[in-house]
Parts: structure tokens; sequence; C-alpha cells
């Protein structure tokens, strides 16, 4: 590719200001978006029904990865994400705790580099917006080393904690101070929601950049809470969606299917996985379709802060000379948070007048992922008569709609069968890539996104970091292979190895099953009873990678 310099002279009218950029096609601005417990086919582009304009047409004008992989949970996910290794070698080969074990630490170990360490000596400016994760250090007053800002990012505004409300979310942080969304001078929308909070923010540091630091390129991290629960969307996003799933779960499976097989984004001559729930079974329709209508408002809502990023980019002139990366951070989860009250949290109306007292607007949102109360002072909600959408409620979309967000595979979030890892890439970088709207069918792993930004940075990876465990997709992108022993996955116990076009996978404390992934991604045809020798020669594989890893029997058991 030969080195060009585009200079743009670009007019930022909410500063009224003139900037000269000056940008390198062979070392581009970055981004990469980051969406929280979604689906293979929830995007339009990938098949689903839900409205993401945005992203369908950075498809058209990118490329759209068919075979790409996460590692089936949120904090391992961000961990490998962000340093380019699997999670266990970062050291959150679980969630956020010490279990005093080399590779479940709770914490990104001192021995990684996060994309943002590796870019910043090459010059790069780095911000990250959303959910961070990657610490079990969330408190205002606790160790703040392994917060964004003490990990190579110059800005930050998120939330350090993984999960809680999207009218007030718990652990809010700007750069190194925890603030409220109700005291926050900086930001004081009309209605504060999460999800606009992140893509307001993200184009406030592509302004900001722009208008003090033009001649450097930037690395900017996107981490979308959407679509997590709880199930909390503005009321204008989920009435264009009213009535959408009446008709429940195998309509919509079925028309993802016949929409990704037409795009080329699956074998239509496979069937796919059974269906998780028989709608004429359930009880409370009415409320059971709510809940999707909500997550599809939810995943509308950040396509639509998508597109403000889009747009600053455009208006900037810098949309072409940058390399957007899309991608989730495991499976539809299936977990069934919220689906039956509790003493703390009951089924019931919602009150008249508040119950609690209200909190201050200089107050925290209470840690955790479950709020007791709104800030007015309303009690949290759950249960089968609480309909999701209000900041007063707390209500996953469950295993029935996690089950047509994997459409057409097995399993869900936590487990590493293909629905729990699979995840939609799509990547944009008009100056980079001259293939629009093509798919790539290489397996990749987030472990090369790293990889990726330090290759097409020009920067030098630390000699005393961890070994990069990623490839870059540079020859991907040009439709070329990569050179990969395997790719590998451990969490909880479900373990899983994929050596070209086989795959070994296993459940916790379950014997392994092999599938050829060129017939049957779907999972429906164990062969390890024919292919003994294959099974041992991948066995062997994943027992090599566990070591080196750091990966351990599952329960791990603390020192």
């Amino acid at each position: 590719m030969r080195p060009t310099i585009v200079f743009c002279v670009t007019v930022l009218i909410s500063y009224g200001i003139v900037v000269q950029s000056a940008v390198s096609a062979d070392r581009p601005n970055i981004i990469v978006i980051l969406s929280d417990d979604m689906g293979f086919s929830d995007l339009g582009c990938y098949g689903g029904e839900i409205s993401t304009p945005n992203l369908d047409a950075l498809a058209a004008n990118g490329l759209r990865f068919t075979q790409f992989y996460n590692t089936a949970r949120c904090c391992p996910t961000r961990a490998s994400l962000l340093t380019g290794l699997y999670p266990h070698q970062a050291g959150v080969g679980h969630m956020m705790e010490d279990l005093k074990r080399p590779g479940y630490t709770g914490n990104l170990n001192a021995s990684c580099r996060t994309i943002a360490e590796v870019l910043k000596p090459a010059g790069y400016r780095n911000y990250a917006v959303g959910k961070w994760h990657v610490t079990r250090h969330a408190a205002a007053d606790g160790p703040k080393f392994n917060w964004p800002l003490q990990r190579g990012f110059d800005r930050y505004y998120g939330t350090i904690h993984g999960a809680g409300s999207f009218f007030d979310p718990s652990s809010l942080v700007r750069d190194n101070t925890m603030i409220s969304p109700a005291a926050d001078s900086d930001y004081q929308p009309q209605t504060y929601y999460y999800t606009d909070a992140i893509s307001d923010h993200a184009t406030k540091f592509i302004t900001d950049h722009l208008q003090w630091h033009a001649d450097n390129p930037f690395f900017l991290y996107v981490a979308f809470t959407a679509a997590h629960w709880p199930m909390h969307a503005l009321p204008e996003d989920i009435a264009r969606y009213r009535g959408k799933y009446a008709a429940g779960y195998e309509p919509i499976r079925q028309a993802r299917f016949q929409k990704a097989a037409s795009l080329g984004l699956i074998d239509s001559r496979q069937t796919m996985s059974p269906g998780a729930g028989d709608w004429a079974n359930v009880k409370d329709q009415a409320w059971e379709a709510a809940g999707m209508e909500v997550y599809a408002a939810m995943v509308d809502r950040m396509d639509q802060g998508i597109g403000k990023i889009v747009r600053q980019l455009k208006s900037s002139c810098q949309l072409d000379q940058t390399l957007i990366f899309f991608l989730q951070d495991n499976g539809g989860c299936a977990e069934p948070m919220g689906r039956s009250g509790n003493k703390n949290h009951p089924d019931i109306a919602r009150p008249d007048k508040p119950t609690f007292p209200p909190m201050k607007p200089t107050d925290f949102a209470l840690a955790g992922s479950v709020p007791g109360q709104t800030r007015d002072g309303y009690p949290i909600r759950m249960g089968v008569h609480v309909m999701p959408g209000p900041a007063d409620t707390y209500v996953a979309y469950g295993k029935g709609w996690a089950n047509v967000s994997n459409t057409p595979f097995r399993e869900y979030k936590h487990w590493v069968h293909e629905g729990g890892i699979s995840t939609p890439l799509i990547v944009h970088w008009p100056a980079g890539i001259t293939a629009k709207g093509e798919l790539r069918q290489q397996p990749g792993h987030l472990i090369d996104i790293a990889a990726t930004c330090a290759d097409l940075a020009g920067a030098t990876y630390p000699q005393d970091a961890t070994p990069l465990a990623g490839r870059s997709l540079r020859p991907v992108f040009q439709n070329q292979e990569l050179d990969r022993e395997a790719l590998f996955w451990e969490h909880e116990g479900n373990r899983a190895v994929r050596h070209k076009n086989w795959k070994l996978v296993a459940k916790h404390n379950q014997p392994w099953e092999l599938y050829d992934m060129a017939t049957d991604r779907v999972e429906a045809h164990n062969l390890a009873q024919q292919e003994p020798d294959r099974v041992r020669q991948l066995v062997a594989m994943y027992e090599a990678y566990a070591r080196r890893s750091n990966v351990e029997s599952w329960p791990v058991k603390s020192k």
C-alpha cells in the first residue's frame, strides 16, 4: 500500500474553530466498537430484523467476517480484546474475583499491555468510553492501577463495573473521578440514557482530539452496554417495535435463517439448532414479547449512536482514514436475571409515589449489578408482571429470545459452542480496504484485534510483555489466509479448540465433541466416535494451550 497523506480543513461547528488534520493512510485512526450480550444474527446485515442502518452501511462499504470469535463472557472478552492475549494470560480467566491463581486474579496483570499502552509510544492519542470491567477495584476510593488512564488511555468516560441501570449507571467515571449523572456539570442531557452518553462522549473525544491533537492519529475504544440486561430503553425506540414479536420465537428464527443464508453468512444446507421454547406454552406472551421489543430498541439506539460517530468522522474528513471494527463480547444471554420477583425486587405494579428517600444528585449510584431503587425513590421491580423498559424495572429477555439472537447456532453466553462465541465482525476502512461489501470466511478471534492495531499503527510491541497471541488481520483484509496453529477457549470448564475446519468442544465435566465446521457449523453431528485419532490430536493441542496459558480445572480453588 502506498503511503498517502490526506490534508483536510474542517470546520468544527460545535466549537466554531478550523483545524488542519494530517493523517497517514498507513497509520490510520482506529475505532474499536464492542456491544454487550448480543447474538450472531441480531444486526440487519447479519440476518436480523432490528433496524441497524448505520452498521449495515459500514458493512456494505467494508467487510463482514462470517467466522469470527469472542471468549463467551464479558470480562474475559474485554481482557482478551484489549491485550491481544487469551484471557487467562491477561489474568482474567473468569470474572472479577481474585482466586489467587495467575490466570484468575480479576485484574489485568502487569505482564500484559493494552492496545493503548502499545500505541502510545507510536504517537497515538487514546480514548475510551463505556464499559471497562477488567478490574475488581470499582470503588471511588479504591485502587485505580487498572483503570483506563493507568492503562494507557488519555481520556475516559464510562463505568468501571459491568452492569447496571441505563438511566443511572453505577461506578460512572470521568477520567479518574467517579461522578453521578445527576451532578455532572459537563453532561446534562434532557434525559440521561447511558447508550447516548457513550455515543456523545465518543464524538466529543473525536472533536476534542481534532482541536488539540490533530497531528496525532487516535485510538478510540467504544464499549457499549447495549444490549445487556436490564432491558432499559427510551419510549420512542420501544414504540417502533411494538407488536413486532407477537408471533413468538420461531417465525423470527426462520426469517433470520433465510436472510442470513441469502446474504452468504451461513450455509442454507445446514439446519438450525433446536428451538429453546414453545411459544404456545408461554403463559404471558405479551410480557415475553415485550422483552424482545425492548431488546431491539436498545440495539436500535446503539446503532443510532454509531451513526453519530460516523457522521462526526465524515464531517471532519476522517472517515476514509479511520479503521473501524465492530464486534460483540459474547453470544445472546440466556441468564434469567429479573424474570422472577424476590423480596428485595418484588413483582409489583409501580407504586403511586416513591417508597424510598430520593438520592441526592451528588450520591453515586449503588454499586453492584442491581440497584435497590431509582434515584427518585421508586423500588426496582422484577417478575412476570413487570413490563421492561423504564428505569424502575430490571428484567432480562430470557432464553427463548437468546436462542433467536444466536440463530442458527447452539448454546449461549458462558458456553463455547458456536452460539456462545460467534460474533459479527464488521471492518470499515476506505483508505486501506478496497473491497466493498465482501465476506471473509477465514476464522479469526478477538486476540487478533490488538495485533492488527499494532501492525497498522507501526507500533513496536514491548519485549517485556507477554507475547501477543493474535495475528494481524491485514492479510485477511486482502482475502489471504492467516498462518495459525489453532484457536482455543476455556470458560467455567467449557472448553474448545479449533484447528482448520475441525472443532473439538465440551461442556464442563462432559465428554469431548467433534465437529466439521465446513459442513456442520451448527454442531449437530458429533464425530468424536468416528474420529478418535483426530480427537486425541486436538486434545493434546488443547492441553498444551492450557498449560502455557494459565488455564486450570474448573471450579478453580483459591489458594
